[in-house]
């Protein structure tokens, strides 16, 4: 058909391009004179096209239709008026010319909210139910003949803006099309607006977007969100008019803590809180406020108020200045009518609208990707310098819109000041636990209680899932570009490594880690697993894939990877940064969100990761820290409904526990590394020294609480004795004490409780008639400190044969010379099977022993040599699934399969 596309904006414009597509022919666009020397966008796609446009201040005078214009509009021999969007008065002689009339977009139900404020009015009073229609133009104001409707959900906290981008635009230019489509068919119905229910109101404007205060809490929402962001609802407050935006309602069970301001004819005073402005109805309900306006322009961050206007200026580097030049450039471009940008130019009085919005916050992408901006953004930095040293500071990492408020502990140890969280991490903020209920954490190297720690409730995992929920389905996490998620997760691995030292003195002093082991291996891995993560953001990719029914249609397989969702992490005491770094790394770089659970006893360096975190910017609510017992947050969070994964590390009794609760509840994916007895073979042939000295870190590295380490060494026995001897020999030399001291080679043990196991076991293996070389007891000194252990004629049936220890003991046996396959057999018979290593100058000899060990990871003439592109995993009890290297993305991912016939 021959249209006539009448209108503007966006809408229009999009709705232009599918006219087009559909292959109408646009005989002319009929559109706003340009403002300030912009066109405005329908008018500027038709130019480019090479489309009539026609751009009349108006189409009446006095009432009656101008006939230059009407004869210039009849011109163009249009069969169908269409308009999408117009907000000029269209003379009857217009509407009625074509042969099949004129149709209307109209953003309501018809025949509710008739009139120019139609969005406006469907959120203030509350419907359920929106949509739009599109119907026949006649003499009425919006009452001519429905040709089609649309109809939507209204979310409780829609705005304005979210309900037109969400539904109103892009179904509104499918439908409007659509419409076009049936009349170009024949199909088109016009049916008769009902009588009943027909509502008419008035546009609305500032003067009357004044708020009434004596109303409930959802009714002073409903005003607040309908008038946001075009008028604005407003009222004064300390003698100027404020406008609020951003509204939502808020549990009335939540505490609200803050501070008083006192608006007038309110039911109470509102509360300036960290979240932003609790305002109360009469009904003693609450709503929160975003954003407040003022009378200047200028919009800030409600939380902000008591403080508007407080912050110094930072000075700009070299970099910075170059950055802002280039933005400067973009200024100038958008403001065409503008001869020169200077600090003081306000981009919206200088004449810039909503879609200079949107594409100014695309044009710092463009040049600064790290530079994540929202519209708002704009909206509170309207000067050219509050919108650069806006920008500036999000660049550095110092975008304080909500200041992180940190309760710390602080000590002065190992030659600095440590600054210790100790309350639960929960959406983007630290708090207290439910009752406020605490517990103590030991320091292992003297017995001493270092803090009390937030101690999670029920209620607390409940809201910690809550809020990592609603950061992967409504947060700017879930639509996140992978490559920015990256290069926040990278940025919080610089962090790390900036505080490496702290770091590893936290966890040294909460874990009994030495120092020097910490610094390398516990923070430092943990580092270059974020940084290896990172990388793989934007990497994840499915496949394309032929199938077998290709014929006689054409068809397209194609699989995505997609984040999980929710992500559970139980970790354990051993390990405390790494654990968590080797999990939630990839979770995070997959695009989900976190609910953490530490070890009960080594909480410190998880909640200090979790402050890192917020302050590298990640958003709030993707990670959450909750210290406490397995029984009730482990298990809350195996048994939880909104969580689609749990991923562990601890003990195989406790992942049977946790796998069987994961089923029961809701199936969630789940992945376990879980105990080890992980044998070591040592030939004849090996390299003695070498031998020596890997098979005692095989046990002894980090006091032996390690879940690869050698359970047990089969020792050839010609050199069976020999090595004994060497091995005792290099026992005798360590030194054990403060983990802090730089010459200490053995810390203490964790805990108290897994001190008195290990006595226990080493008692056992003495009553089994195990030969007990060195060792065996705890050291007579303050602390939970245990010699360095070692076992010979250990047989197979013994209990320390079968048992892991967790601890610094060796359990050496003999095998005969030769025998290789007897004793593959020995090693494999086992149930655990996450580790083994085997050392012999033979490569037939140690590739036979590897192909032939069960176990998820082997070693050959090395040992506990892990790597971030490794992946990491056991077999049998000792769980499934991997951490680190490319295959642990697969955890936190699952696979969806889409097939298109075209």
């Amino acid at each position: 058909m021959r249209i006539a596309v009448i209108g503007q904006s966006l809408f229009g414009q999009e709705v232009y391009k599918e006219l087009r597509k559909d292959g109408h022919t646009i005989v002319g666009v009929f559109t706003i004179p340009d403002k300030d020397g912009k066109a405005d966008p329908l008018a500027t796609e038709a130019e480019k096209d090479g489309v009539p446009v026609f751009k009349f201040p108006r189409w009446r005078l006095k009432g009656q239709a101008i006939q230059e214009v009407v004869t210039q509009y009849k011109a163009t021999g249009a069969e169908l008026n269409v308009l999408p969007f117009c907000s000029q008065f269209i003379p009857m002689e217009v509407i009625d010319h074509p042969r099949h009339g004129s149709i209307i977009y109209h953003p309501s139900l018809l025949p509710r909210h008739r009139g120019a404020s139609a969005i406006n009015w469907t959120l203030i009073h509350g419907d359920k139910k929106g949509g739009f229609t599109v119907f026949w133009a006649d003499d009425g104001l919006d009452t001519g003949p429905i040709l089609l409707q649309r109809e939507c959900d209204v979310e409780p906290n829609d705005t304005v803006n979210t309900i037109y981008k969400r539904f109103l635009f892009p179904e509104g230019v499918k439908g409007t099309v659509e419409a076009v489509r049936l009349i170009a068919e024949g199909k088109a119905p016009k049916i008769t607006q009902p009588g009943d229910g027909a509502t008419y109101e008035c546009i609305q404007k500032k003067d009357n977007a004044k708020i009434d205060w004596n109303q409930s809490a959802e009714a002073l929402h409903n005003w607040i969100r309908g008038n946001d962001k075009v008028p604005g609802a407003w009222a004064e407050v300390d003698g100027q008019k404020v406008t609020f935006y951003g509204s939502s309602l808020v549990d009335n069970e939540t505490a609200v803590n803050g501070q008083p301001l006192e608006i007038p004819g309110a039911s109470q005073p509102g509360i300036v809180t960290k979240s932003g402005l609790v305002l109360f109805g009469n009904d003693g309900k609450t709503l929160l406020v975003k954003n407040l306006q003022f009378e200047d322009g200028k919009m800030i961050a409600a939380a902000q108020y008591f403080r508007s206007g407080s912050s110094a200026a930072v000075e700009l580097t070299e970099e910075e200045k170059t950055f802002a030049e280039q933005m400067r450039a973009v200024w100038e471009s958008i403001l065409s009518n503008v001869s020169q940008i200077e600090d003081s130019t306000d981009f919206f009085k200088s004449g810039a609208a909503s879609m200079d919005v949107v594409r100014l916050v695309e044009e710092v992408k463009l040049r600064a990707s790290s530079c994540q901006l929202q519209n708002e953004d704009v909206y509170m930095n309207t000067t050219f310098k509050d919108f650069i040293q806006m920008c500036v500071r999000k660049l550095r990492g110092e975008d304080d819109e909500e200041e992180l408020v940190v309760d710390y502990v602080e000590k002065n140890i190992n030659n600095m000041i440590i600054k210790m969280p100790h309350q639960l991490f929960i959406n983007g903020e630290f708090v207290d636990a439910e009752g406020g209920k605490t517990y103590k954490t030991i320091n292992p190297t003297d017995g001493t209680a270092i803090c009390d720690v937030s101690l999670a409730q029920i209620s607390d995992v409940d809201r910690a899932v809550a809020a990592a929920k609603e950061a992967f389905e409504e947060g700017e996490w879930g639509k996140m570009n992978p490559r920015d998620r990256g290069r926040l997760i990278y940025r919080l691995a610089d962090l790390m490594e900036e505080h490496q030292e702290e770091l590893a003195t936290i966890e040294a002093i909460d874990s009994g880690a030495v120092y020097t082991l910490a610094l390398k291996t516990h923070v430092g891995m943990s580092i270059q697993t974020f940084r290896y993560f990172a990388g793989w953001c934007d990497k994840i990719q499915g496949s394309t894939i032929p199938i077998n029914q290709a014929r006689p249609n054409r068809n397209l397989t194609f699989t995505k990877k997609e984040p999980m969702g929710v992500c559970a992490i139980v970790i354990p005491w051993n390990y405390p940064l790494m654990m968590l770094a080797w999990k939630t790394a990839a979770c995070l770089a997959a695009g989900n969100t976190v609910v953490l659970k530490p070890a009960q006893v080594t909480p410190l360096t998880a909640l200090k990761f979790a402050e890192l975190a917020a302050r590298a910017g990640l958003p709030k609510g993707v990670i959450n820290i909750l210290p406490g017992s397995g029984a009730l947050v482990g298990q809350r969070l195996s048994d939880h409904p909104d969580v689609r994964k749990l991923g562990f590390t601890g003990s195989t009794e406790i992942g049977k526990h946790i796998m069987k609760s994961c089923a029961v509840s809701n199936v969630k994916k789940v992945s376990l590394e879980l105990g080890g007895k992980s044998p070591l073979i040592i030939f004849s042939d090996c390299e003695m020294d070498k031998a020596v000295r890997m098979g005692m870190s095989s046990v002894f590295f980090n006091k032996g609480e390690n879940c690869i380490a050698a359970g047990r060494l089969f020792v050839e026995d010609s050199i069976h004795d020999l090595f004994v001897q060497k091995v005792v020999e290099e026992v005798k030399k360590m030194k054990i004490g403060d983990p802090l001291d730089r010459s200490t080679d053995h810390g203490p043990q964790n805990h108290k409780a897994h001190l008195d196991k290990l006595v226990e076991y080493c008692q056992t293996g003495v009553k089994e008639g195990a030969t007990l070389v060195c060792g065996g007891r705890q050291v007579q000194r303050p602390g939970f400190f245990f010699e360095p252990t070692v076992f010979t004629d250990v047989q197979d049936h013994m209990y320390i044969a079968k048992e892991e220890s967790f601890g610094p003991v060796m359990i050496i046996s003999k095998f005969k010379s030769g025998e290789v396959d007897d004793v593959l057999r020995r090693a494999n018979a086992t149930e655990y099977g996450l580790a083994s290593g085997v050392f012999t100058r033979d490569i037939s000899k140690a590739l036979y022993v590897s192909e032939r060990l069960n176990a998820g990871t082997v070693f050959v003439n090395t040992y506990n040599k892990t790597d971030v592109a490794a992946p990491f995993g056991g077999f049998k009890q000792s769980g499934f699934g991997k951490d680190l290297g490319q295959e642990a993305l697969n955890e936190y991912l699952k696979t969806k399969a889409v097939t298109i016939e075209y």
